[in-house]
C-alpha cells in the first residue's frame, strides 16, 4: 500500500503577485544592501555572530564608519544584537537575508567570469 501526500491548496497556488508596498520595501533592502560597506558586513555575519572588533576588521574600514553602517542595518531590522559583557554582538536577522546576501555575490561571480576578470572566493 502505497502513502499519498495530501497537499493542500496553497501548494497550487500561483505566486500572489507583489503590491507596491512590498516592492517598495524590496527596494529599501536592496538600497541598503547596496553600499559595499554594509554589504560586506553582513557578508561577514552569514558566517555568524560577530562583534564591532571583528567586523571592522572585516571590511577593513574605520570603526566608527562600521559602527554607523551597523547602526542603520539594526534600525533597518536586518542584524539583531546582543550584550555580551561589554561588547555588542551582531547576527543576521533571519536566514533570508543571508540567502539574499549570498545569491548577490554569486551573480556577482558569475557576472565576473562573463567578463573574463577574475573573481575570489573565501
Amino acid at each position: 500500500m502505497s502513502a499519498r501526500m495530501h497537499l493542500s491548496p496553497a501548494h497550487h497556488a500561483q505566486p500572489r503577485t507583489p503590491g507596491d508596498t512590498q516592492f517598495a520595501v524590496a527596494a529599501e533592502l536592496l538600497a541598503l544592501l547596496g553600499d559595499r560597506t554594509r554589504l560586506t558586513l553582513l557578508h561577514a555575519l552569514t558566517a555568524g555572530e560577530a562583534d564591532v572588533t571583528t567586523l571592522t576588521e572585516a571590511c577593513a574600514a574605520a570603526r566608527p564608519a562600521v559602527s554607523q553602517h551597523l547602526a542603520r542595518l539594526r534600525l533597518a531590522g536586518l542584524v539583531t544584537t546582543r550584550k555580551e559583557g561589554r561588547r555588542v554582538v551582531y547576527a543576521l536577522r533571519d536566514g533570508h537575508l543571508r540567502r539574499l546576501v549570498v545569491e548577490a555575490l554569486k551573480v556577482a561571480d558569475h557576472r565576473l567570469a562573463e567578463r573574463g576578470g577574475a573573481t575570489e572566493t573565501s
